[in-house]
């Protein structure tokens, strides 16, 4: 191989050391020891409380407004993070208590009703990129806790059929039907709730579980398809 051809590749003994010699600069870091330890120390709180602060002056001044402006209501206390992404047009309601860890996604089927509805109950909790999928209704009751990346969804999305699918046919009324979840509910990270069910009070739903049928009360389900794995003591056993 010619000198000439070496050069253009970055293969001759000068772009080698040159290659070397970059490769150790991005190594390179500003010592942190006893005597600088403070200083860095100080830096990082300072630019967590920038950060904090400034996240909250965008929350309180134009994420948390726009919100509200697409909500049929919102009770007290309610706080949220980052502005949640909403598609469609639906009825969103609120209880006392909410709170948004982070970005929740809502979207909305409008083809069988004009305006489907999403309840969230008083003290709910809603982890980052929690998203409902709703044609008609969604409930959630109060005092529930969903983790990260929960999915919950009461129609399909496409119809069933191939033909209808190839045709760009919405979900048919078959395919849509009511999620119900209860109170004191918990669902951990990346469990998929799918249409027409209902879970019942103070159940918890394992992470990564696909609940495709009614879950009753006081159980913990797990597992695709969910199935119940534990019994919990009822507040009646308890007393």
């Amino acid at each position: 191989m010619s000198l000439l051809v070496k050069l253009r590749r970055g293969q001759g003994p000068f772009w080698g050391t040159l290659k070397r010699l970059a490769q150790s600069m991005l190594r390179w870091h500003i010592p942190v020891f006893w005597l600088t330890r403070p200083f860095f120390a100080l830096c990082y709180h300072l630019h967590v409380g920038i950060r904090g602060l400034l996240a909250r002056l965008v929350r309180f001044f134009w994420c948390e407004p726009i919100f509200r402006s697409q909500c049929h209501a919102i009770g007290r206390n309610f706080h949220m993070e980052q502005l949640p992404f909403i598609h469609g047009q639906g009825k969103i309601i609120l209880g006392d208590d909410v709170t948004f860890g982070g970005k929740p996604v809502f979207i909305f089927g409008n083809q069988a009703e004009d305006n489907p509805e999403l309840v969230i109950g008083d003290h709910t909790f809603l982890g980052h990129e929690c998203s409902f999928s709703v044609a008609r209704s969604i409930r959630v009751g109060r005092h529930c806790l969903l983790a990260e990346e929960v999915r919950i969804a009461d129609f399909d999305g496409h119809p069933v059929d191939a033909e209808r699918r190839r045709a760009g046919q919405p979900t048919p009324p078959e395919g849509i039907r009511p999620v119900v979840i209860g109170d004191d509910v918990w669902i951990g990270t990346r469990a998929i709730i799918l249409k027409g069910v209902t879970i019942g009070d103070r159940s918890i739903v394992g992470a990564g579980a696909v609940v495709t049928r009614d879950v009753p009360a006081d159980v913990v389900v797990a597992g695709n398809p969910a199935r119940i794995v534990k019994q919990l003591a009822s507040p009646s056993s308890t007393q």
